[in-house]
Formats: C-alpha cells, sequence, structure tokens
C-alpha cells in the first residue's frame, strides 16, 4: 500500500454545501473527512450544529465528530493535535485526509502554528468555572479587568467563553492572553502537500440556505429535542457547547421565557451574521485556495475535481 502524503484542505461558511462535497471526495478519491469545525466536534447536537446525518457519515469515514462530551472544553490547540493524529493515520492506511470545517482558526493554527500558551491547571480552571457558576460574567469581567486590562476592553462581558479563557490564562502563567498571542507560532504543523478549496457562495443564495436549514431543524429535524436533552444535564453555562449557535434561544423557548417565532428570527440573524464572518475569513485568508461560488454539488464536483485530480498526481510524485 502506497504511503499518502497529500491533504485536502476544504473551507466554507456554515450552509454552503462543504459537507456533501467532501462526502464526494471522499467516495472519488479514497478520502477520510476529518472535522474542523469547532461544535461538530462534540457529542448530543447533531442536528443543531449541522453535523453530518448518520447515513452520509456512513457513506465516507469521518473523524473527529462527536467525539467529545458536552462536558469538555475543545480550544484549538487540543483540536489540531486530534486533527494531526488522524492525519497521520489516514496517510498510514494510504487514504486521503480531507479536512472540512468552517472554523478558520482551526486551520490557522493547523497550517502555522499557535503560541505556545502553557497548559492550564485543573485548579486554576475549576475555581474560576465555579466563580462563574456562582457570580456571574459581571465578576469574571471585573477579575479580568484588574489583571489584564486590554483583553478585558477587547471583550464583550457577555462572552462568558473567551473571558474565562482570558483571566485562566493570566492567573495560571502571569502573562496577558494578547501578549502570549503575539508571540511567534509554534507547535507541530500539518507537513507535505496540500491542496486548499474553499467555497464562496452568494451571500443572499446562503442566508436563504441557512434560514430553511434552520426552519427544518426546529420543525422536523429534532433540534428542539437536543436542546431538551442537553438542559436535562443542568451544564455549567460557560461551556463552549453551551453557545452554540441557537442553544440559548431554544433554551429560552422550551423554558417559556421567549417566543419560539423571536427565537427562530434571532438564531437567524445570528447565523447570517456567523455565515458573513466566515466568508470573510475564506476571501482574506484562503488567497492560494481554489475557489468555487457553485450553488449544487454537480457543479462543485466539475470546478474541483480537475484540481484534486492535478495535486494528487503531483503528490505522489
Amino acid at each position: 500500500m502506497q504511503r499518502q502524503t497529500g491533504a485536502i484542505l476544504l473551507a466554507g461558511p456554515t450552509a454552503s454545501g462543504k459537507s456533501a462535497l467532501a462526502i464526494a471526495i471522499a467516495e472519488e478519491f479514497d478520502g477520510v473527512i476529518i472535522n474542523a469545525d469547532s461544535m461538530q466536534v462534540y457529542d448530543g447536537l447533531r442536528v443543531l450544529t449541522a453535523r453530518p446525518s448518520a447515513e452520509e457519515e456512513a457513506r465516507a469515514p469521518h473523524r473527529l465528530y462527536g467525539v467529545l462530551d458536552p462536558t469538555d472544553y475543545c480550544n484549538a490547540a487540543r483540536w489540531r493535535d486530534m486533527a494531526l493524529a488522524e492525519i497521520e493515520r489516514v496517510r498510514a492506511d494510504g487514504k486521503l485526509p480531507i479536512v472540512v470545517g468552517g472554523t478558520g482558526l482551526y486551520f490557522d493554527i493547523l497550517t502555522k502554528g499557535i503560541a505556545d500558551i502553557p497548559p492550564i491547571s485543573d485548579a486554576v480552571r475549576d475555581r474560576l468555572r465555579d466563580l462563574h457558576k456562582r457570580e456571574g460574567n459581571a465578576v469574571i469581567h471585573k477579575m479580568l479587568a484588574a489583571k489584564d486590562p486590554d483583553m478585558a476592553a477587547r471583550l464583550n462581558e457577555g462572552d462568558s467563553q473567551r473571558l474565562l479563557r482570558a483571566l485562566e490564562v493570566v492567573e495560571e502563567t502571569g502573562v496577558p492572553l494578547g501578549d502570549w498571542q503575539k508571540r511567534s507560532p509554534s507547535g507541530a504543523i500539518l507537513q507535505g502537500p496540500r491542496l486548499w478549496l474553499a467555497l464562496t457562495p452568494d451571500r443572499a443564495w446562503l442566508y436563504e440556505r441557512c434560514d430553511r436549514r434552520l426552519d427544518w431543524m426546529v420543525a422536523e429535524g429534532g433540534a428542539l429535542e437536543e436542546v431538551k436533552s442537553l438542559m436535562k444535564r443542568n451544564l455549567d453555562p460557560a461551556l463552549p457547547v453551551m453557545k452554540a449557535l441557537g442553544v440559548p434561544e431554544l433554551m429560552a423557548v422550551l423554558n417559556g421565557t421567549m417566543e419560539r417565532d423571536m427565537a427562530l428570527a434571532r438564531i437567524k440573524m445570528l447565523t447570517r451574521r456567523y455565515a458573513k464572518r466566515q466568508l470573510t475569513w475564506v476571501r482574506n485568508k484562503m488567497c492560494e485556495a481554489n475557489r468555487s461560488s457553485a450553488q449544487d454539488l454537480e457543479s462543485l464536483k466539475s470546478d474541483f475535481f480537475p484540481f484534486i485530480r492535478r495535486f494528487l498526481l503531483t503528490a505522489e510524485a
């Protein structure tokens, strides 16, 4: 069996057709799909995070989808380490790694590295999480302002996940998070030939797809049932999974504190904003990528498959 050396990196905004295209690539070129979406790594929210369905996952090997419990924390460095291990296993099997997702930071750290911030001890993390659970965001923001005023000024008081991350870093290391981020990237990165593919669909078309998908998720897909199951676990609201698009609003619907129509309108607005940020990242950061704005799978295959065939011939040479 010939060892594979190349890798496909496929990025694009939510609802742009990445999952379907990744499966088509895997089927055509003997590939394994590796998740690069920060929410799809968690179990329990398959529908709401638009993770590939069980039927789709059965069509081609999928890795790093639903592998972590909602109580877990997955930062970019941890994902990078898991992804590199999976890529190595896929290559050793002679198959093509296809890294697919919409989390731009994950692609950055995979290919460029990241500031080598020391790990946070359980004692510091647990103390701050317990404090946040008792006192809320305002107290965490005030503590951060005293120790790292620059980061506190940059972060919204409602962003509990980033507030806690910044505070635990400065408490653990004595160095503000912003100073760590200014240091030269380090750590393991993806080696070998790579082919960048980017989906850049028309924004109006994309927004309409996002809206229709959410309507289906709630009316038929089981998104409310997923959130109801999450609520039964009484999880820390600072956990990443509790901040997933739609979770806070659907929790409010289930608690009777928000009307369903209002919740859906808000989730659609937030999803459109997220998709816009993803499109901006793709257009600004993926300058070397082969791009397509096609709106159907067959056209995407026609646009990308010739590039992939040429890339694989070069990578194997």
